[in-house]
């Protein structure tokens, strides 16, 4: 769990690949079930307010992402899934600033 709250803090790594190729293989990382992956989507595909406006299918794999890893925090942490979102925001939010 520490790894993937890790990994939300690092720096987001965009491929330069054509959106059809990345949002296939965001879609497997999500899929995969592998938390550590799902921290990456989540990661990559965050946007602070002062940067550019995603996609609906941007939107889509980020919520999808989001909810994920934020049931298995919720899991793994013995709290509640709002309790989680908070958690996983701090970390998000702490690391746009």
């Amino acid at each position: 769990m520490s790894k993937a709250l890790a990994t939300l803090k690092g720096k987001a790594r965009v491929k330069r690949a054509m959106w059809s190729r990345r949002a296939q293989e965001y879609e497997q990382k999500i899929n995969s079930g592998d938390l550590l992956a799902i921290a990456e989507v989540v990661r990559d595909l965050h946007r602070t307010d002062d940067q550019r406006e995603q996609s609906y299918s941007e939107r889509q794999l980020y919520e999808a992402a989001l909810e994920r890893l934020t049931r298995e925090v919720a899991a793994v942490s013995g709290i509640d899934e709002a309790g989680a979102a908070k958690q996983v925001d701090e970390v998000l939010v702490a690391r746009a600033a």
